[in-house]
Order: structure tokens, then C-alpha cells, then sequence
């Protein structure tokens, strides 16, 4: 099929993520895709500046991961997990216990595979949830989380996402009704710490201390939300105040997790900010298929023979999938073999470098850079139908939306590779109309 034909049947038959049917922004059929760069369909060629939505970290077309599959394909696609186990899954397991974070009756090591970030989101939450049922406190059934967040777009995850200014506050009727409090202040790179900045989260914890079952919120790198980064000094003035005052802490790792900040977790920026129950996706698999986990400790797990039902309450239908274990265990043997953390401090630097410019543009309102992801706030929102095709015309591939023109290019990008994103997004930014 030419490109022509696939748009027709794709705008015919096919619903896009956050669009309308039919779909009114451009879309740029693909032919294929390989380290990091994407072919269309008409033979023009993108430097990938998204890692497709932060997960295809190694690039694309990996020769490991795609031996991973077809290793495992042999022998077997699938296979249901309830009753049954396999290689795979128990391997991955092991090596995700051996690096995740904690340790004793707080380490990271009880491992429950999902098919998505949401879902890895709606069972941590349904974990904290039958934790203190279990426990005989069935009234803490809320959660608490900062404003400017996002989690997910299942029904439980959304109602964690920001009420206000986040992408579903069309469904605030429908959804349950979580607490929030103001997001941080604090930014990443600053200083000193100011201790009122935890002051609304110590008060809203306070006041409702009875009726929560856990704080979620995503460590460090405020994502989908508001692509914001706040001092590690919240974050573990947060886990000392669940821990006075017995709330178990939830952190979403999904879009962070395995290197992109420049830790191997975002957690780790703090000082012992271990949380109770933490949910990984996206780059866990290297971007090669939908796969999640959500990861708690044996002081949470140990409850779940308690209560009524003596396990936890969930399980899909392609849970621990073989195919996705083998390739994810994969993907962390490329990242841990590799000098990731030395790829991303040299992103890291030639983003903070070659983005300043756009500080003395008008239009933009803030510029910010951690690991490996490059941020230029604008002061007013990107007209889509304008900025998507002018991005593609530069031979990159950027997907801006709202005020945000962000990057999160793959580890294995080349300096040349980054220059041709941050010179597109320069350019975006400091037009006057985008």
C-alpha cells in the first residue's frame, strides 16, 4: 500500500490517541523504523526525538530484542500465568528484584506483571486499597496526590491525574473522589531547600490521615501533566511523613524508570525515599511491546493471606506474557551492559546547552532540562495542525501538545542526531506563531 491509501482507510476506520474521529490532525504514515529514525512512507527520513512516548529507549529495530523474540516465539507466545509459570517471568523477576530499590521488609521484590502502565497504576492502587481492608481499616479507601500529575488514562488512574488543568477533567463527575494537594514549588536544580514547601502536603495529610489508603504521585519528574521537576528533598519529606503518620506510599515510575533522569529509578534522587509500592512500564520492555509491573515489598505482600479472599483481587488475561518477559529481560541486559548513565549525562548536557536560546525568546515562558529529557515551556498553547507538520518539514519527530515542546530522545541518539531536534524545537519556539 502507498502512504495515500494507508491515510484513506486510517482516517476512515481508524481512532488516534487524544484525537477526533475522523482524526483532524496531521498523521504521517510509517514505513519503518531503525535506531533512531523513522522512515515515512514517502521515503522522508526523522531523527525520533519521543522514544515513542519514553519507551523505546534503545532505539528502534534492536537486533537484541528482536532475537529475544523470535527466541522466544519458538517455543512459546503466550501461555495464561494463573496455575502456571515460566522461564522467562522468573528470570525477569530476579533481575528486577536485583535492582530495584529498598531492602529487609521494604525491598522492591514482589513482582505482579501487567499489560500497561494504567493497569500497573489501577492494581497498585487496588493493592493499597484491599492492603487495609485486609488490615481491618476498609475506611481508608482515598488517596492523596499533587496537583499536576498524571497516571493513566483507566477510570482509578485518571481520578489521580490533576482535576483541573489534566487531561481528564472532563470525567471529574464520574470519577472517584481523590484529595490533592498544591504540587511543589521546589524546582530539581534549586539549592536550598525551602521547608514550607511540604507544608499544604503535611496539612492535607493531617486532616485526612484516617481516610487515606496511600499517596501516589510520579518522583521527581512531574510528567504528562506538566513535564515539571521538583527538589528530591519533597519527595523524601513525603516518604518521611507516610511514614509518621503509617500511609503507604505509591510512586509511578512508568515514564521515569530505567535511566531517563539519570538514576536507574527517579527515587533515587532522594536520600531513602524507597516507596511501598512502585509501578514500572514504558522502557521496561525497550519500547518492543505493551508491558508493566507493579512492585511492592514483603511487608505489603504478607497481608494479602489475610482478609477474605487471601490473594489479591486481579488478574489479566495477559499477565507475565512470555513473548514480553523474554524481550524485557532483554532490554535490561543491553541497559546494564551499556554506560547508560554516561549516555544520559551527555544528552543532558548538549540539551541544557543547545536549548538556552530559547530563554530569550518572547514566547517562552521556561526552559528545563533533566537527563534525558529536554523541556521548553511556551507561554501560550501550540496550534497541533501548525507545529506537527512544521516539525516533520525539519526532519524530526516531536510530538508538542498544550504549552509543552518536549524531548525525550532514545540513549543511543548521536550528538549530530540531537543537534537536528534541539535546532527544531528552537526554531518552534522562538517563531511568533506556533
Amino acid at each position: 500500500m502507498n502512504g495515500a491509501e494507508i491515510l484513506q482507510l486510517d482516517q476512515d476506520h481508524v481512532w488516534h490517541p487524544y484525537a477526533a474521529m475522523p482524526n483532524g490532525v496531521p498523521c504521517f504514515p510509517v514505513e519503518k523504523a531503525s535506531g533512531c529514525k523513522i522512515t515515512l512512507s514517502d521515503g522522508k527520513v526523522l531523527v525520533d526525538g519521543m522514544s515513542s512516548w519514553w519507551s523505546c529507549i534503545h532505539g528502534y529495530n534492536h537486533p537484541i530484542l528482536n532475537a529475544a523474540a523470535e527466541d522466544q516465539m519458538k517455543k512459546m507466545s503466550h501461555m495464561m500465568f494463573g496455575g502456571l509459570t515460566h522461564e522467562p517471568a522468573a528470570r525477569l523477576a530476579k533481575e528486577l528484584a536485583k535492582i530495584t530499590p529498598g531492602s529487609g521488609d521494604r525491598k522492591l521484590d514482589k513482582i505482579f506483571y501487567c499489560d500497561s502502565g494504567s493497569v500497573s497504576v489501577e492494581v497498585a492502587m487496588k493493592m493499597a486499597l484491599q492492603y487495609w481492608f485486609n488490615k481491618g481499616k476498609s475506611e481508608r479507601n482515598r488517596f492523596l496526590t499533587v496537583r499536576g500529575g498524571y497516571h493513566g488514562d483507566t477510570f482509578e488512574a485518571m481520578s489521580v491525574c490533576d482535576p483541573v488543568n489534566g487531561m481528564h477533567h472532563l470525567w471529574n463527575t464520574n470519577l472517584p473522589q481523590q484529595i490533592f494537594c498544591d504540587r511543589p514549588k521546589s524546582r530539581f536544580d534549586e539549592e536550598e531547600w525551602d521547608e514550607s514547601d511540604i507544608n499544604n502536603f503535611r496539612e492535607t495529610l493531617e486532616q485526612n490521615q484516617e481516610d487515606i489508603a496511600a499517596v501516589i504521585l510520579e518522583p521527581i519528574v512531574q510528567g504528562t501533566g506538566c513535564m515539571r521537576f521538583y527538589s528530591p528533598q519533597y519527595l523524601q519529606r513525603v516518604r518521611d511523613l507516610c511514614d509518621e503518620y503509617d500511609i503507604l506510599l505509591i510512586c509511578d515510575e512508568i515514564a521515569t524508570g530505567f535511566g531517563r533522569t539519570g538514576k536507574l529509578f527517579a527515587v533515587e534522587h532522594a536520600r531513602n525515599a524507597v516507596p511501598d509500592i512502585l509501578c514500572i512500564g514504558k522502557a521496561l520492555s525497550g519500547g518492543f511491546l505493551s508491558f508493566a509491573a507493579t512492585i511492592t515489598s514483603p511487608r505489603v505482600a504478607a497481608v494479602f493471606e489475610q482478609g477474605p479472599a487471601g490473594v489479591l483481587m486481579h488478574g489479566p488475561t495477559f499477565m507475565g506474557n512470555p513473548l514480553a518477559c523474554a524481550v524485557s529481560l532483554a532490554s535490561l541486559q543491553i541497559l546494564q551492559s551499556s554506560d547508560w548513565k554516561k549516555s544520559i549525562q551527555s544528552i543532558e548536557t548538549q540539551l541544557a546547552s543547545e536549548l538556552a536560546p530559547c530563554r530569550d525568546s518572547p514566547h517562552v515562558q521556561d526552559v528545563r532540562v533533566l537527563g534525558a529529557i529536554g523541556v521548553v515551556e511556551m507561554k501560550e498553547p501550540m496550534d497541533m495542525k501548525v507545529v506537527q507538520p512544521r516539525v516533520v518539514e525539519g526532519g524530526v519527530w516531536l510530538r508538542p501538545f498544550g504549552r509543552l515542546l518536549y524531548t525525550m530522545p532514545p540513549f543511543i541518539i548521536q550528538p549530530d542526531e540531537l543537534r537536528r531536534i534541539t535546532k527544531a524545537m528552537v526554531s518552534i519556539a522562538t517563531r511568533r506563531r506556533a
